[in-house]
């Protein structure tokens, strides 16, 4: 059985860091590229970074560039975002997923999905 499981979440400050962690069993990250996706109230879940499998190329979204960072440890079989200088339009649930295919943000390529982590920027 495939699962995807996030933690990190929490509350933070504006301006404040946190690092999610995607951890996988029942199947080898390294085959697969991972998404991380947000959903924030009211709002349709958006892409918000993904890294490929193999090479480990990565993409952001506009909104988060250059505060965030995805990065892997195949050892653990976990994938990481990295988020720094936290804004509150950063609340959201955040989910990982997992692609066998390209596909970076979009959604219905995606064919394992975690259950989420709240962040929640508030001061």
């Amino acid at each position: 059985q495939v699962q995807l499981v996030e933690s990190g979440g929490g509350l933070v400050q504006p301006g404040g860091s946190l690092r999610l962690s995607c951890a996988a069993s029942g199947v080898t990250l390294s085959n697969y590229g991972i998404g991380w996706f947000r959903q924030a109230p009211g709002k349709e879940r958006e892409g918000v970074s993904c890294i490929s499998r193999g090479a480990g190329s990565t993409s952001y979204a506009d909104s988060v560039k250059a505060r965030f960072t995805i990065s892997r440890d195949n050892a653990k079989n976990t994938v990481y975002l990295q988020m720094d200088s936290l804004k509150p339009e950063d609340t959201a649930v955040y989910y990982c997923a997992a692609r066998s295919g390209n596909g970076c943000f979009l959604q219905p390529y995606y064919t394992y999905w975690g259950q989420g982590t709240q962040v929640t920027v508030s001061s």
